[in-house]
């Protein structure tokens, strides 16, 4: 009897609910805590409600991961419908979903976790490409092997149109942020190793900079995996957004171009006005 696999993930990875469904996803899903009441991510708060209330009160919401219990319940869910699990989770450096559901999968004979070693679509890669896997045959262990030695080959980048966000959360200094403010600094923020750096950082109006930061990401199209690209955003006009679409098209020919909005996690870390470009290399990074 083939095996029954079910690819889950947690709520960061950001996947549309179109590609959700496609590949028969299922969400677990983090807390997000604003104005001391808490929220199911993506469930009833949305990235434009943290938007609002900041603009309102200048307060940030916090995130929490799901706790022990939670995720016992979600994987004892699925096991006892006979299904093998391979979940996803953001980076262990950034959270501590990834060490809860390692515990919590440790009850089960049939539940691999995987730690993305990213956030956003850089994961969402990841739980689409082990889907695709488990299309074609692959069992859910060997999945899980290849997505973790695919973790080094995701690259995910995206361009911060103010660190004001950060700065509140804690991850930018007031220097840092100010020094940004008064040069006009856009910031490139890359992920590597599970961790966010700064990379390369641009100067001028935001909607200008993200077309010399794609043109930059994309510098050796036979280095990508053109299967599946991102255009992951967090509330961004929409013109702006199709600029960049249009502008990835002329940098090389990708039939998988998916543009996504960054959900409340990303979005309480980043603000409004980031976007990033996401995809697979075929060499580690």
């Amino acid at each position: 009897m083939p095996e029954k696999i079910l690819i889950t993930s947690d709520s960061t990875t950001d996947l549309s609910p179109e590609l959700r469904q496609r590949y028969g996803v299922q969400l677990m899903r983090l807390v997000v805590s604003l104005n001391d009441v808490d929220h199911v991510d993506g469930v009833d708060i949305t990235p434009d409600d943290i938007y609002r209330n900041y603009e309102s009160n200048r307060t940030l919401p916090k995130t929490a991961a799901p706790n022990l219990a939670d995720c016992t319940e979600f994987f004892r869910k699925y096991v006892e419908q006979g299904y093998s699990i391979v979940h996803f989770t953001i980076s262990a450096e950034m959270s501590s979903t990834y060490q809860n559901s390692v515990i919590a999968a440790q009850e089960f004979d049939k539940v691999h976790v995987v730690d993305t070693r990213n956030l956003s679509t850089g994961g969402g890669l990841l739980v689409i490409r082990a889907a695709e896997l488990a299309e074609q045959g692959m069992s859910a262990a060997m999945i899980a092997q290849e997505c973790r030695r695919l973790t080094s080959y995701v690259d995910t980048s995206f361009v911060i149109d103010s660190l004001e966000f950060l700065h509140k959360g804690g991850r930018c200094s007031a220097v840092a942020m100010l020094g940004a403010n008064l040069m006009n600094f856009k910031p490139c923020i890359v992920v590597k190793d599970g961790k966010m750096s700064v990379g390369k950082k641009y100067r001028g109006k935001f909607d200008q900079v993200l077309l010399k930061y794609l043109a930059d990401r994309i510098d050796n199209e036979d280095d990508i995996d053109k299967s599946h690209i991102f255009i992951t955003h967090a509330g961004c006009d929409e013109a702006v957004v199709n600029a960049c679409v249009a502008k990835l098209r002329t940098l090389g020919s990708f039939p998988n171009v998916h543009v996504t909005h960054a959900g409340c996690t990303v979005s309480s870390h980043c603000g409004r006005n980031t976007l990033g470009v996401l995809f697979i290399r075929k060499h580690p990074i």
